[in-house]
């Protein structure tokens, strides 16, 4: 893995490679490995480094770009040779914004040495727990352990400089039945490996599985459901807040006949969505494209929407500071365990996770998907029997909107996206629009 004096280097050599007044150099380095197992056994053991360098270079607004994979100086004097050459037949960009100075940077760094250290030793015993787990039970697992360690550099002719480096690791698994009627599914992430608890995964994807045959088959139409913090996670991490959006119209915080809905209460009181960089639950992200300094921002707060997220051009445009992005949301929740949040409903179902969503509506946010991997009916507070598997249309906020009981937050992540800390979550007149056959 580069060190900071060693990417230092690197991006010093590009930038004294161009006299063109505008340079950025990005360079990644990360090191994965990783167990891939299927049919209850071990199919394939990876181990992976890539490095990665960017130049993106600036004359008269018109700008050249080229990756490389190569970091000896022959390579490196091609590539920016080439950049250049790209530059002289891109069109201006109107909207281009100069590279920023020097910024001050959070020490925070999310580098688990045992996860960066970590080989298949380590993670054998977790996927040894979900395999012997679901033979115990003749059962068939599937799924991947993989963890990795990624060091990212940002630098330009304006003198700035940033460097970052993180760890994380994640488990997941499916486990069905051998003729492939029921279904279950579970993971783990964390920075840190020693905290990715194969017994867990097993004893929740097996149970799934175990709990999930026969499925009862219920019309569609609007049900109270149960959301798993996965579920939660899938469609929540959805929501943007970009200012430009809102302001051209665009978005659902777009306020009709103009203006936006920023200030304006469009959740119930107990809803509040935030980004915080430094949580150490989630990988780091001290830096943004360009190198802007990432730092916590709230975007709903008891139900008010308190900030939007302006890039550096719109930011100069509107006259605001620059907001970081809104990835690996935190959803803030409550004290009730799972448990306790089907005890409070009197008919509904508990959703596992989602999959296969698409956007159907941008404006307002609404997606498409399916339930997979365990849906149940509840009744009288009490999961009573496995319920066939929707097709749903929802939006990410008009879900929050209808939420009704919150339970305790965990890290979550689905076999979409990044993830985000999300609660388990009561929710009123969810859509279920089809029935979906697939299991």
């Amino acid at each position: 893995m580069l060190t900071r004096a060693e990417a230092k280097k690197i991006t010093d050599r590009v930038l004294a490679l161009t006299t063109f007044p505008e340079c950025t150099v990005s360079v990644r380095n990360a090191e994965t490995d990783s167990i891939r197992y299927a049919l209850n056994s071990v199919t394939t053991s990876g181990f992976q480094v890539v490095q990665s360098l960017s130049i993106s270079v600036t004359k008269d607004n018109k700008t050249g770009s080229i990756s490389l994979s190569e970091f000896d100086d022959k390579s490196l004097r091609e590539a920016m040779k080439r950049a250049e050459q790209l530059s002289d037949v891109t069109p201006p960009n109107q909207e281009f914004i100069a590279g920023l100075g020097p910024q001050q940077y959070s020490s925070f760094d999310n580098f688990v040495e045992r996860t960066a250290a970590a080989r298949n030793k380590e993670m054998i015993p977790g996927v040894r727990a979900v395999i012997e787990g679901a033979r115990a039970k003749n059962l068939v697992a599937a799924g991947f352990f993989e963890r990795d360690a990624t060091v990212s550099a940002i630098a330009n002719k304006h003198g700035l400089f940033a460097f970052e480096r993180s760890t994380d690791s994640r488990l997941s698994s499916t486990v069905r039945t051998p003729d492939g009627s029921s279904s279950g599914w579970a993971s783990r992430q964390s920075p840190d490996i020693a905290q990715v608890d194969g017994e867990a995964v097993a004893k929740a994807a097996i149970g799934k599985c175990d709990s999930w045959r026969n499925p009862k088959r219920l019309d569609p139409g609007r049900y109270t459901v149960v959301l798993e913090p996965t579920a939660v996670s899938d469609l929540v991490q959805l929501i943007g807040f970009n200012a430009r959006a809102a302001e051209q119209g665009s978005s659902f915080l777009s306020k009709k006949g103009g203006g936006t809905l920023l200030g304006e209460k469009l959740f119930p009181e107990f809803i509040t969505l935030r980004t915080d960089p430094f949580d150490k639950r989630n990988r780091a992200l001290i830096f943004e494209n360009g190198g802007q300094p990432a730092a916590p921002v709230t975007w709903i707060e008891k139900g008010v929407v308190k900030n939007l997220q302006y890039d550096r051009y719109w930011a100069m445009k509107a006259g605001k500071s620059p907001t970081p992005a809104a990835t690996r949301l935190i959803l803030e929740g409550g004290t009730d365990s799972l448990e306790a949040l089907i005890g409070s409903v009197e008919r509904g179902l508990l959703v596992t996770r989602f999959w296969y969503l698409r956007n159907v509506n941008p404006q307002t946010l609404q997606y498409t998907g399916l339930t997979r991997d365990g849906l149940f009916l509840i009744e009288n507070g009490k999961v009573t029997s496995p319920a066939g598997n929707f097709r749903f249309n929802e939006s990410p906020v008009r879900l929050l909107q209808n939420v009704v009981k919150m339970g305790i937050p965990e890290r979550a992540q689905g076999g979409e996206g990044a993830g985000m800390i999300a609660p388990p979550l009561v929710v009123k007149d969810f859509p279920f629009t089809s029935v979906s056959d697939a299991v």
